[in-house]
């Protein structure tokens, strides 16, 4: 089932807000959609694009699905958050991979 138009520009919003309060190396954050699925990127400072992540729409704007991309094998794995579930808010998502490739272990706190 298709994200919801609303539901993706909340998530838009939710992720850039997020990024700004919380990211500094992240000039911008990009969100791309197919399906049920929210294909996160970050841009550095530098232009640098960054897939960091995919989110699963489950029906709500608040609890997503997550699987983090693995650069190692060039796609996405599902993963768990920091506080032990497979499913938890957007900015919890951009947190947790954000800590991974902006080198920055305080985002799974």
């Amino acid at each position: 089932m298709p994200i919801p138009d609303n539901t993706r520009r909340l998530l838009q919003r939710r992720l850039r807000l997020r990024a700004q309060e919380r990211w500094p190396e992240l000039a911008e954050v990009t969100v791309r959609c197919r399906g049920s699925y929210a294909y996160i990127d970050g841009i550095t400072n530098d232009g640098d694009t960054l897939p960091l992540c995919r989110l699963r729409h489950r029906g709500s704007a608040s609890e997503w699905g997550f699987a983090v991309y693995l650069a190692s094998k060039d796609g996405y794995q599902e993963s768990v958050l920091p506080r032990g579930t497979l499913t938890g808010a957007p900015e919890e998502a951009l947190d947790c991979a954000c800590g991974l490739y902006l080198n920055d272990p305080t985002g799974w706190a």
